[in-house]
């Protein structure tokens, strides 16, 4: 049985006036992200209605592949050290496909 494919939704509440910082470390963590072996896409989305309001929508071959990139140095040093720092909030939905 081979494993399923997960896809990840990230909200992201930007604080206010740190949202060109974190767009500008965002370009990197995405073109690296993209990179990863067993990443399908890495797309980010900025609300209509918001502008600090950003939504990733993410896909992975499977779980190792998002452990992979939980654990790369891009995702500490840009991710963790760097964007969540300058957020109000940040939810992440992990997901499966159904239909």
């Amino acid at each position: 049985m081979s494993e399923k494919a997960i896809y990840v939704c990230a909200k992201w509440e930007v604080q206010e006036g740190k949202l060109d910082a974190v767009l500008t470390i965002l370009k990197e963590t995405a073109q690296k992200s993209s990179e990863e072996q067993g990443n399908s896409f890495y797309k980010v989305h900025q609300s209509q209605t918001d502008k600090n309001t950003l939504i990733l929508f993410e896909g992975y071959e499977n779980q190792s592949a998002i452990e992979f990139h939980r654990n790369s140095e891009h995702y500490k040093s840009t991710v963790v050290d760097q964007i969540i720092p300058l957020l109000k909030s940040r939810e992440v939905i992990l997901m499966d496909e159904i239909i």
